[in-house]
């Protein structure tokens, strides 16, 4: 069973190391439709900058998922050799990928409101009349279609991949 999990742990690895992945390939296409949104809109394009929304894979979109990928390879090198911490620290750190991965994904599915309320707490009319669903729309068109299938699989990975390496260690 411990390789069972160490499987598990290889698949959530490749799935967090396809966040930056994408985001370095697409960022720049997304960002490039956000700014022409938020100029349709005619609102500055610094707008991003200033409000630290990016779509690249620079600082926390690579290291955060780098980390948890290597993390992960390290159990699962732990599991194939039989280790007694393998078992622990699967439980320990599976555990806080499957609710890293919950936060994710709430924060995907509540992205308009997340912003719209980080607009508005700036205080600046100009930031609250911020059409944000047409924003986040235009990022998402400067990535490929294929990119929603590959999140989504991304999620199923994570949380199937890290349920079954803790089952797995369990009856090991």
């Amino acid at each position: 069973m411990n390789t069972v999990a160490a499987i598990s742990q290889l698949l959530v690895a490749a799935a967090f190391v396809s966040i930056p992945l994408v985001r370095h390939r697409f960022g720049t296409a997304a960002k490039t439709a956000a700014e022409a949104e938020l100029g349709r809109q005619g609102v500055p394009v610094t707008v991003l900058a200033e409000n630290n929304i990016r779509f690249d894979a620079s600082g926390h979109e690579t290291a955060v998922p780098a980390s948890v990928a290597a993390i992960m390879l390290v159990l699962a090198g732990l599991n194939l050799a039989g280790s007694g911490w393998g078992q622990l620290l699967t439980w320990i750190f599976g555990s806080i990928v499957l609710l890293g991965n919950c936060v994710i994904l709430y924060s995907q599915l509540t992205a308009v409101k997340s912003v719209q309320a980080a607009f508005r707490r700036k205080g600046d009319p100009m930031l609250a009349g911020i059409d944000v669903p047409a924003l986040l729309t235009a990022s998402e068109a400067g990535f490929p279609a294929w990119v929603w299938v590959l999140q989504n699989v991304r999620h199923a990975v994570v949380f199937g991949a890290s349920a079954l390496a803790l089952v797995a260690v369990t009856v090991a």
